[in-house]
């Protein structure tokens, strides 16, 4: 799963790729590391007090901060915080995954993944990673607020393109058509989703 992602477009661009409303995210375009903060992109639930609102609300743009604070007995041993969700029946993420509400979606220009070691010098590559057919497109994540409002990423099985780079997993991401169902389905079907985009649909760039 990558350390680092680029979303390489000022925030109200990012927010009419994604159909949301950019407010005041002041976000300039560049690069996110984990703990960092980056524009996400939610149903906007998290502003309603009460039960959910009858009418349908309009997606919200806000910053966030990459890496969720562990559980108070996983402190010790882990500081920092926790950047993807691997185990999808995990009790930590469950609560948060079962209600749509908490799902979200993380816009990206592209991804950097550590490659396979080049034999000429010993030295692993930096594979960035974009989609052909979406110049900005979504990750699925879940937020959760703690000491910080956060969000990590969900990750899956890696597709033949990362394979072949040696990653077994990789970001979720989410085509336009599927973005809705994962802020506003039910877990069954949204837990559908939660597979390797198309290989023949990425980009590669190498550097480094």
């Amino acid at each position: 799963m990558p350390i680092i992602y680029r979303l390489d477009a000022p925030a109200r661009e990012v927010a009419r790729a994604m159909g949301a409303e950019a407010g005041d995210d002041p976000w300039p375009g560049g690069s996110v590391s984990g703990g960092g903060f980056a524009p996400v992109v939610t149903m906007g639930r998290e502003f309603v007090a009460g039960p959910r609102p009858q009418q349908r609300l309009p997606r919200r743009m806000v910053p966030r901060l990459w890496g969720v604070p562990p559980p108070p007995a996983a402190f010790e041993q882990r500081r920092h915080g926790i950047l993807t969700v691997r185990n999808l029946e995990s009790p930590f993420w469950i609560g948060n995954l079962r209600n749509s509400e908490f799902r979200c979606l993380v816009p990206a220009t592209a991804f950097m993944e550590w490659g396979k070691v080049d034999p000429r010098d010993g030295k692993r590559r930096q594979c960035w990673f974009g989609t052909a057919d979406h110049p900005i497109f979504a990750m699925a994540a879940v937020w959760k607020d703690s000491e910080v409002p956060s969000f990590d990423l969900l990750a899956c099985e890696a597709n033949a393109a990362l394979r072949a780079e040696g990653r077994d997993t990789m970001p979720v991401i989410l085509p336009p058509e599927a973005q809705d169902r994962w802020l506003r389905g039910d877990w069954k079907r949204a837990a559908e989703l939660v597979v390797p985009y198309s290989s023949s649909l990425m980009t590669l760039r190498v550097s480094g």
